[in-house]
């Protein structure tokens, strides 16, 4: 089939904003990490006279750092529309958020939608594969005091130890709210028969478009971050009710991704911005911990739950193009989540303007020592 003269100016122009795209990114991430280690370098002697400072401020640098990760995918139309309970009626509460994975392009969804969240992001420990420590974000990340998990059998009694550990010496000291994981434990693409040949062994129900969660995680979290008198006691009032200050995790969010067509977005489309803009939907769903069960069989079925009913969300979706009315209402409501473009711009040329600021220093500091 021969290329029309239209067609190839398209091709032309998609190919030339994805390469200026790119540029861009590599010149954003080359001036924004390096600046925020060493505004931390330079921060450190705040840490050890007030480290509640030093860590409040940190928080502040990470969450525009994940700012420009979602003006990437902002800008160039991918948007989100989101369903089910409002989460800003926790987002100064202790919360595990659970969420389906399908690309790594969920993770840069859930850095764009929770930017309007108050202070969720920069009081976020996320939870990842341990691959993602040698990205460009890894130094970020491993500062931030997130964690990375190692996949696999052989590691999987050592990685839940070093998990308890790593709760207990950097959730509370670092003033972290809200936990992100993904217990499925990879994309669903890879997951997927496994999982399915795991279910038909099991009697357990046939999913297509999440995979069956794995425990070991949630249940370290739970165990080390939830106050004991509030696990597995009955539950009363609204869920979405902010209930009394006490310390301990006190929701759990079920998250649920779904792309249009079920083609979820990688992170080489967020760069390159060469997709039509897509509109993502994310639907939330808030428990009280104190309904999730404690005892691992009782928590297993509990979890497998939760996957089910997103089965049945992504079901409903693929066919309808909208998640389903909340249980007893008749209509289900969307809200599109915005972000300020000023916003972004004042952070974009912030950190323009830090890279040359440090770059200015060690100018002048190498002349005054050579």
């Amino acid at each position: 089939m021969a290329v029309t003269l239209e067609q190839a100016r398209r091709v032309g122009y998609t190919c030339l904003k994805a390469l200026l795209r790119f540029a861009f990114m590599v010149v954003n991430n080359l001036v924004a990490i390096p600046s925020y280690v060493l505004y931390l370098i330079m921060l450190q002697p705040l840490r050890i006279l007030d480290s509640k400072s030093f860590w409040y401020i940190e928080g502040v640098l990470f969450k525009w750092l994940l700012a420009m990760v979602a003006s990437w995918g902002w800008w160039a139309g991918y948007t989100v529309v989101e369903w089910g309970d409002d989460v800003k009626a926790v987002s100064e509460d202790e919360a595990m958020v659970l969420v389906n994975h399908q690309a790594t392009g969920d993770v840069c969804t859930l850095m764009m939608c929770l930017q309007d969240k108050g202070t969720v992001v920069r009081q976020m420990m996320w939870l990842m594969d341990h691959i993602f420590k040698y990205t460009n974000f890894g130094i970020v990340s491993l500062i931030h005091g997130d964690f990375f998990i190692r996949q696999g059998r052989t590691h999987r009694d050592q990685q839940l130890v070093l998990l308890k550990d790593h709760l207990e010496k950097y959730y509370r000291s670092r003033n972290r709210k809200w936990i992100v994981l993904f217990p499925e434990g990879g994309f669903l693409r890879k997951r997927r028969e496994t999982s399915q040949a795991f279910a038909k062994k099991n009697n357990l129900p046939f999913l297509k478009h999440v995979t069956l969660p794995r425990l070991g995680a949630t249940q370290v979290i739970l165990k080390t971050l939830v106050a004991p008198q509030e696990n597995g006691t009955p539950s009363g009032g609204d869920t979405v009710r902010k209930e009394s200050k006490s310390k301990g995790l006190q929701w759990v969010i079920d998250t649920t991704i779904a792309y249009p067509k079920a083609e979820p977005i990688d992170i080489q489309t967020w760069i390159l911005g060469y997709r039509q803009p897509t509109v993502t939907h994310v639907h939330y769903r808030i428990f009280p911990v104190k309904d999730v069960p404690a005892e691992p069989e009782a928590l297993t079925n509990w979890l497998y739950q939760r996957f089910i009913e997103k089965e049945d969300l992504l079901t409903h979706f693929y066919e309808t193009g909208a998640f389903p009315p909340p249980q007893g209402q008749t209509k289900a409501i969307s809200r599109e989540m915005t972000l300020s473009n000023l916003w972004l711009v004042a952070i974009q040329s912030l950190a323009f303007l830090s890279g040359g600021m440090w770059y200015c220093l060690f100018q002048y500091l190498y002349h005054c020592l050579f």
